[in-house]
């Protein structure tokens, strides 16, 4: 067999794509050795060396060598045992080129859409919040858990939605599931969504409210993104460098000025804007960024985000190199036997692994990976790289996250953490409560917490929940040491800031275009003149299900901003378990199509990730519905401040009688939603295994998947193109040139 083949679909055109099978070099093999050995001697040093000694280097090379073996062996496994790419085929984006939502995208530019719309508040928050519980069981979740279960399910699902024209993940599983699986998984699946958009929403609001320098900054990106979408579609179309470099100018101008504005008094006054006021911006934000075509907004903004998360990521594993801080969080936390944590309660099984979430595994990646990514993906061989390889880059942030959680002082990260009811919202209150928890190290002092608050610019840091300001104080902990000394401080804890609402916006309004998608596929199976929703093509459809969308999430969103007992610690739980809900739901409709097609050797791919996800989203469901533990139970909660909103009384951490009536709405709500998305994963789990074994006993079945067509594009396979395919790529550009022949669209 030849090592280099040139796919052919038209004698008259030059290939349109290059498979290279050359085998791996021995000096390759040589140096896959070293990174698995030292990557094994940071894990061996994770797991054995106790005490305040350890350094979080051993955190980033344990990591990093991971993802490298990962990639290069394990994802290769299942690109050359399952999804078997064929780059001579069309993808659903060359096929129904329509402009707006089907558009053939340059590879890097959809790398960087993919990562900056999955990479939202999960793997920032979540492992945040997980720092309690100490720095190893959230190192080993978030690596290990990416390699076998994340970066799986958001490669298995965009293969399976590319074979289907695009189909999102509900209707795929109304096709492969049947009726009954297929309704209940719809219905999960939209239910899902809204809670997801509202908690990544209340993150941005609680990083945002009264912040004038990082409304400013994150309001500027928007027209920057326009700017370089109209720029890149008819001023110089292709030139992504040229436009890359523009974007990255632009964004550091937006930062830089940001401080400028809030420093003068009309910049305080126009962007000093209540939690409230945020999240109605928000709300009509997401409508608006879900109509417009993908390429105008959507698109150049999630390209321009991700240099800005990817550049801060890569900077900060660089400060970790340089400045080799220590961890001051224990290796394993006594929160986490205890389950009696401030920042959430629950002990580490199973909550350790709802917590962080989109860092190791992600139901709400699945989402991404059959919304927006199969209906731009220009080769079938670019998944790979997107799917698995865009999971691993989200798994490193968190990461990042983790570790800047983690080198903190402890008694700064429960001031911050713990909710307000437990701080009582002052640093003399702050500092008693912290200083009862048992911490490590000196106690901390009122003085403290206030010169913490006043290095980065703030008036408090107290109860700043919500993980993003613990990041952002992290970050500048570490930039300030080596670049720009304490001076600096203030600077990089507002620039952290709004990377990180950048990285949570481009989630919540590629979010709101893949819900729009599915209620639309929803709407649309009723048939009838209801059949028109499921045309992407049809604006009035778009328009209505964006509005639909954005007020389900919108509504639900505005009760976690008047939560009394924090919206974001009420809410992150639910958050969790229904993220990991919707993994299974994705997990279960791989694993039937695996089935079906008769890849049961290599089922197990998908199936151990399933089995595990559902042992611990179910085991997470019954204690959070039926504990009796008043900080872990939402029902637990809704009868105590039930019998004291009848006694005429206060409960829990309601100051006022109309936040026990907000106490008893809300445990209503989240004590309800707990128990139809466990019902409804339950259906869609019993129904899938239903299907599997039916197709196990006829050897197989049929599935969904569209007709093949063949491709007339061309593109580059990896991130950096070969020089077989440069020369090909000559060919198509010398192609184009000629005013005789162009190659004709597929049909």
């Amino acid at each position: 067999m030849a090592t280099i083949e040139y796919l052919r679909t038209d004698p008259d055109l030059p290939p349109v794509g290059v498979v290279d099978r050359r085998p791996i070099t021995p000096v390759k093999k040589g140096i896959f050795g070293a990174i698995a050995v030292l990557g094994a001697v940071a894990w061996a040093i994770l797991a054995v060396v106790r005490g305040e000694s350890v350094n979080a280097v051993w955190i980033v090379i344990a990591a990093v060598c991971t993802y490298v073996i990962a990639y290069r062996f394990y994802s290769t496994l299942i690109q050359r045992k399952i999804t078997k790419p064929r780059d001579d085929l069309a993808t659903p984006a060359e096929i129904l080129d329509n402009g707006k939502d089907f558009v053939p995208m340059d590879r890097r530019v959809l790398y960087g859409h993919h990562f900056a719309a999955i990479a939202g508040a999960g793997p920032l928050v979540g492992p945040v919040l997980a720092a309690q519980m100490g720095y190893l069981p959230g190192t080993i979740w978030i690596v290990v858990g990416v390699v076998l279960a994340g970066a799986v399910q958001d490669y298995l699902v965009l293969w399976i939605s590319l074979k289907r024209r695009g189909r999102s993940l509900g209707q795929m599983a109304r096709d492969e599931l049947g009726l009954v699986g297929g309704v209940a998984a719809i219905v999960g699946v939209l239910v899902i969504m809204m809670i997801l958009l509202a908690v990544l929403a209340l993150v941005v609001v609680n990083a945002l409210a009264e912040s004038p320098w990082g409304i400013f900054s994150i309001g500027m990106t928007i027209p920057i993104a326009l700017f370089m979408g109209v720029y890149l579609r008819y001023l110089r179309p292709g030139k992504v460098g040229e436009v890359s470099i523009i974007g990255f100018v632009l964004l550091i101008l937006a930062i830089v000025s940001g401080g400028w504005v809030a420093e003068t008094s009309w910049g305080a006054d126009w962007f000093t804007l209540a939690p409230v006021t945020i999240a109605w911006l928000l709300i009509g934000y997401g409508f608006v960024a879900s109509v417009l075509p993908v390429w105008l907004l959507l698109a150049p903004r999630d390209y321009l985000s991700t240099f800005m998360k990817i550049g801060t990521i890569a900077l900060l594993a660089i400060g970790i190199l340089v400045t080799l801080p220590v961890l001051k969080a224990p290796a394993i936390s006594e929160f986490a036997i205890s389950g009696t944590g401030p920042a959430f309660a629950g002990s580490l099984f199973p909550f350790l692994f709802i917590t962080i979430a989109c860092g190791a595994l992600s139901g709400f990646h699945a989402l991404i990976a059959s919304g927006t990514t199969p209906k731009l993906l220009e080769k079938e061989s670019h998944a790979r790289m997107i799917g698995y390889g865009g999971m691993l880059m989200e798994s490193f942030v968190a990461v990042m996250a983790l570790i800047t959680a983690c080198i903190i002082d402890q008694h700064l990260y429960f001031a911050m953490n713990a909710p307000a009811g437990l701080t009582g919202g002052t640093p003399e209150t702050a500092a008693a409560y912290t200083n009862s928890l048992g911490l490590s190290g000196p106690p901390t002092t009122p003085e403290a917490l206030g010169q913490a608050a006043a290095d980065v610019g703030e008036e408090s840091i107290i109860s700043r929940t919500g993980g993003a300001p613990t990041l952002a104080i992290g970050i500048s902990e570490v930039f300030s040491q080596f670049l720009g000394g304490a001076g600096m401080k203030s600077f990089w804890y507002h620039f952290a800031i709004m990377f990180e609402a950048l990285f949570i916006l481009t989630t919540i309004d590629a979010g709101t275009r893949v819900a729009r998608f599915m209620l639309s596929d929803s709407l649309g199976n009723f048939g009838g003149p209801a059949r028109k929703f499921k045309d992407p093509s049809w604006r009035i459809g778009a328009w209505f299900c964006s509005a639909a969308v954005v007020l389900a999430w919108g509504s639900i969103l505005l009760m976690g901003v008047t939560d009394p007992l924090g919206g974001i610690n009420a809410l992150f739980p639910l958050f969790g378990i229904a993220n990991q809900l919707l993994a299974a739901i994705a997990l279960t409709v791989v694993l039937t199509i695996l089935i079906k097609k008769g890849m049961v050797k290599w089922a197990w791919i998908a199936a151990v990730p399933l089995v595990w996800d559902l042992v611990v989203t179910m085991t997470a469901s019954w204690q959070k519905i039926f504990s009796a533990d008043p900080k872990l139970g939402y029902w637990k909660q809704h009868s105590i401040c039930q019998q004291a909103q009848e006694a005429g009384t206060l409960c829990l951490t309601a100051k006022t009688p109309e936040s026990v009536d907000a106490v008893v709405r809300n445990t209503f709500i989240q004590g309800t939603l707990s128990i139809i998305f466990a019902v409804l994963v339950i259906i869609v789990a019993v129904v899938g295994a239903l299907v599997c074994v039916r197709a196990l006993r006829s050897g197989g079945a049929e599935t969904t998947e569209s007709p093949e067509e063949p491709s007339k594009l061309f593109a580059p396979s990896g991130f950096f193109p070969t020089a077989e395919e440069k020369e090909v790529q000559r060919q198509w550009d010398e192609l184009a040139e000629k005013p005789t022949r162009t190659p004709e669209p597929a049909s």
